[in-house]
């Protein structure tokens, strides 16, 4: 006789006293949304059909061994129930007391384990609901669970409770094999009762368990969890759609990326570059689009630690065994084991990135048109990888023509001997920079500079300050080392003494506008240029602190550098030697100033800047007609 046989056909058993507060924390304050009850009652039969999909590779004799592997809810709107069924390993009367009395404590891993290495199997183990199942109290007024077992000698069993200090216990016939559990809704969650509700539930969880999941009869997760999959397996069309679902979008990606890892963690991963980057369009910021997922139950949608904030354009699923939750799968644990899933992850995608620049340089340069602002954010906050990051970039240069781009790597390898630095300088287009002063001397010896037209290459470049051994230099810099800088520029040049005279009169002219005014070794066919003696700041910064503060800023600490070889600053210290305090002299230097505050981009007065070329066109036009300016300014200007 069975020690089955033995016992009273029904019992009335009480929660042990620290099994009741456990629930009590379950019901009342472990989860931080009761909806997800729904997913954890599907993972629990998942893992039932998981273990009987084993165990049916070693045991002949299993009962109903033709039951399809699969998972059915139905909901009744009428007598206000929500029912899971599951054809999984089931449990006996002695399993379904203990197992359902016992809290946090999964087997799940424990069972495949001994499985897999032909270990006796532990009844113990033997469908373990664990947390997950006490989640159904949340919105139950009683959970009742029908199971039977997969032994051909064991009866069913029928367990009830509405959560309070005890439960009900029974043996039943007439049960095929696995496990229903059966929820009458309180009136406040009426809403599970709904078809529609627990489908949208179940894509938002649940969407990749391995086995069907019906709702009232329709199959809801019809997309497969193709990170599960060998890549070989899989065709072009599979990831498109899968991207499609999983980023919730009717465009294709422009890159994808499979790969499986079991050290140092296990990592099963599929992730996407969307087709376009939303935030170009000033649609606001792009939020985290990679799930988390554990043996293929969502742990978190949009989860914004799993990589770098850099990274957050891309979309798809992580799926790691070795994740430790909490007794929720709400929070993760050990924020640590999160650190290194993190760092395993950028360390892969920063070199598949650069796999597909060596690759397809036209087609990432189609990626970096896009996503290059992200990876130049990376580059400026992530100090780990900033060379590996900075070798991602790609900037128009000196040396490219049109739309053509060119890596810092490509820069290097085309320097000439005497140029012993990365060169770059920052404006609105290459037009302008080229129109500028800036790249003059330069260019002048065949050095390339490279052009940053956006907004965050001065604070990238800031950063990185250095690349495999080559200092970055911004052109606008004051100290510039230019060998033979004494002989730049065209013509003959004021006298040194002269030049030198002329810039202290300058600077007595603009006064405090400048920090400086002082002869320039670096100009070739501009008459001034204004330049940073502070190598953490750039004429780029300075228009962006501008921009953003849409007035015009001081020039504080810039520096005005003048070209003694140019016609204008030879005819300017004419008319200051003539007459020191020539009104004509003055405004032509004050305007002086004003092109370079244009040249570099930044703001001027325009009020101040028409007054200013409008009397420098009346001097003009007066002294080609002989006529000559008094020291007053004429009415009207």
């Amino acid at each position: 006789m069975t020690v089955e046989s033995k016992q009273p056909r029904e019992q009335t058993l009480r929660f042990k006293a620290e099994v009741k507060q456990l629930l009590d924390i379950v019901v009342h304050s472990l989860y931080t949304d009761r909806e997800i009850f729904v997913r954890e009652l599907i993972s629990n039969a998942s893992d039932a059909l998981e273990k009987i999909r084993h165990l049916m590779l070693l045991e002949k004799n299993v009962v109903d061994p033709d039951l399809p592997l699969e998972i059915r809810i139905e909901t009744d709107e009428v007598a206000g129930t929500f029912v899971i069924r599951d054809t999984g390993l089931g449990m006996t009367r002695e399993e379904v007391s203990k197992n359902l009395g016992t809290i946090a404590h999964s087997g799940s891993r424990e069972f495949l384990k001994a499985v897999a290495e032909g270990k006796p199997v532990d009844a113990t183990l033997i469908g373990q609901f664990g947390v997950g199942f006490y989640s159904s109290f949340m919105v139950a007024e009683e959970v009742t669970v029908h199971s039977r077992s997969w032994r051909p000698d064991a009866a069913g069993a029928i367990w009830r409770s509405s959560g309070g200090g005890s439960f009900h216990v029974a043996e039943v016939e007439g049960l095929d094999r696995g496990t229903k559990v059966t929820i009458r809704l309180r009136e406040d969650a009426r809403e599970y009762t709904r078809a529609e509700r627990v489908k949208e539930l179940i894509r938002r969880y649940s969407s990749f368990v391995p086995f069907p999941v019906f709702v009232n009869g329709e199959q809801v997760n019809t997309v497969g969890a193709i990170w599960t999959r060998s890549p070989g397996e899989l065709t072009e069309e599979d990831y498109k759609g899968f991207y499609r679902f999983i980023a919730n979008t009717g465009g294709d990606p422009l890159y994808w990326l499979h790969f499986n890892a079991d050290a140092p963690l296990a990592i099963r991963a599929v992730l996407f570059v969307p087709g376009d980057n939303l935030e170009r369009f000033g649609l606001g910021r792009m939020e985290p689009g990679v799930h988390l997922y554990c043996k293929r139950v969502l742990i978190q949608q949009q989860v914004d630690n799993l990589l770098p904030d850099y990274f957050r354009f891309f979309r798809g699923v992580v799926d790691s065994e070795d994740l430790p939750l909490n007794i929720s799968r709400e929070t993760m644990q050990d924020s640590a084991l999160v650190a290194k899933l993190r760092k395993v992850l950028t360390g892969r995608l920063i070199k598949f990135l650069a796999e597909k620049a060596k690759e397809d340089p036209e087609g990432y340069a189609k990626f970096f048109r896009l996503f290059g602002p992200f990876l130049k954010e990376g580059v400026y906050t992530d100090g780990e990888h900033r060379e590996e990051l900075a070798a991602l970039l790609r900037f128009p240069s000196s040396k490219t023509e049109g739309d053509a781009m060119t890596s810092l790597d490509e820069a290097i390898a085309r320097m000439p001997e005497d140029q012993k630095a990365l060169y770059v300088i920052s404006g609105p287009s290459r037009e302008a920079i080229e129109a500028g002063p800036y790249i003059e001397a330069l260019r002048e010896r065949g050095w390339e500079v490279l052009y940053g037209t956006d907004g965050i290459d001065d604070f990238v470049w800031t950063a990185l300050r250095e690349y495999k051994g080559k200092k970055v230099i911004s052109a606008d810099q004051a100290d510039l080392e230019l060998p033979g800088g004494e002989e730049a520029g065209r013509g003959d040049a004021l006298p040194e003494a002269e030049a030198g005279d002329l810039a202290r009169w300058m600077k007595e002219v603009v006064g405090g506008d400048v920090e400086e005014v002082r002869v320039s070794s670096r100009l070739v066919n501009s008459p001034a240029v204004l330049v940073n003696p502070d190598q953490m700041m750039t004429t780029g910064m300075r228009r962006v602190m501008q921009a953003m503060s849409r007035e015009t800023l001081p020039m504080g600490a810039m520096i005005l550098e003048i070209n003694p070889r140019h016609t204008i600053l030879k005819r300017i210290n004419s008319l200051r030697k003539a007459n020191v305090k020539d009104d004509l002299a003055r405004e032509a230097t004050r305007l002086l100033l004003d092109n370079a505050r244009i040249a570099a981009g930044l703001l001027v007065d325009p009020r101040t800047l028409v007054e200013r070329s409008t009397h420098m066109l009346e001097a003009a036009l007066a002294r080609s007609t002989g006529e000559h300016r008094t020291g007053k300014k004429n009415a009207g200007g």
